[in-house]
């Protein structure tokens, strides 16, 4: 299953970047994803870059197909790759779980001190019969930690930390 989605900030990419590889920030981002636990390590304040986030997320509001195999919590790795400042290789696995999604982060500045960043990614979930149905699933949990993710960031780049 395609995963896309766009984010844009308030903000040129070099502070945007900044954000993304800054512990304090993925901190932020899984406090306001209500994450049962999570560790966050970043390599380096600068690409390269390595950015791992693990967390666990409550899954009990997941429909009861989804559950059977997932469980009522779900653990995550995000895996991030920055190779250049405007570029990063994107892998989010579901540790003992069929289904990851894998693809890029793209951050473009748009040059009038606003940016826009880019997930281009692909779900997969290799289960017979049921796969296209969790890939849906997964998908939909995914974009909404994407979605607080943005939420969290443009707090911070206003100065909440």
């Amino acid at each position: 299953m395609k995963f896309e989605r766009v984010h844009d900030y308030p903000a040129p990419a070099s502070e945007v970047l900044a954000m993304l590889l800054d512990p304090a920030f993925r901190e932020a981002v899984c406090a306001s994803q209500d994450a049962l636990s999570h560790s966050v390590s970043v390599s380096s304040s600068e690409p390269p870059s390595t950015v791992e986030v693990r967390q666990r997320q409550d899954t009990s509001d997941a429909p009861g197909a989804a559950r059977k195999v997932i469980g009522d919590s779900v653990e995550t790795v995000q895996h991030e790759e920055w190779t250049s400042a405007d570029a990063a290789r994107l892998d989010i696995s579901i540790p003992g779980k069929p289904g990851h999604l894998r693809g890029r982060i793209t951050l473009v500045d748009n040059g009038d001190g606003t940016s826009t960043e880019l997930f281009d990614a692909e779900v997969k979930v290799n289960i017979p019969l049921v796969g296209g149905k969790l890939e849906g699933l997964i998908g939909k949990i995914l974009g909404s930690g994407l979605r607080r993710e943005r939420e969290t960031g443009l707090r911070w780049l206003a100065g909440d930390r």
